[in-house]
């Protein structure tokens, strides 16, 4: 059973667990069991040429969405980690803000397959990533 909504940690909290996707800008605006929204703004350190927002950005923000969707819908105790990911890059991104809105398409008792849209300000499709996030059970500290 997921953790419920009145038990579940506050968007800031689970940002603050990932500091690589806070170093990025990264922010977590919503965080729900069905539907976690995260955005990045654009700037020029994260570009690649000609201005363009870096696909690495765009991955990085649809990972740590993905996985913050992933990790609301894991039994207490149990962690998660990304054994797959696949982005479509769909068009550029060379202002304004990137968000990303995960959705769970498939949740299992090993596997949760995590589906994250990225749409830029005028609310067009930029990208779109599948990942899937293994379910680690809780360590007992009895070793492997």
């Amino acid at each position: 059973m997921p953790p419920s909504e009145t038990t579940s940690p506050g968007p800031a909290a689970l940002l603050a667990a990932m500091p690589f996707a806070a170093r990025l800008g990264i922010e977590l605006h919503e965080a729900r069991p069905d539907r976690v929204v995260g955005s990045l703004e654009w700037s020029p350190e994260a570009c690649t040429a000609g201005g363009v927002l870096h696909g690495g950005a765009l991955m990085a923000l649809a990972d740590s969405v993905g996985a913050v969707c992933a990790y609301l819908n894991l039994p207490p105790g149990a962690g998660t980690s990304t054994i797959e990911s696949k982005t479509n890059f769909l068009r550029g991104v060379t202002s304004g803000r990137v968000h990303a809105t995960a959705r769970t398409l498939h949740v299992g008792f090993t596997l949760v397959v995590v589906q994250t849209d990225l749409r830029d300000d005028r609310d067009r499709l930029v990208g779109q990533t599948t990942q899937t996030q293994i379910v680690l059970a809780a360590n007992d500290g009895t070793g492997d």
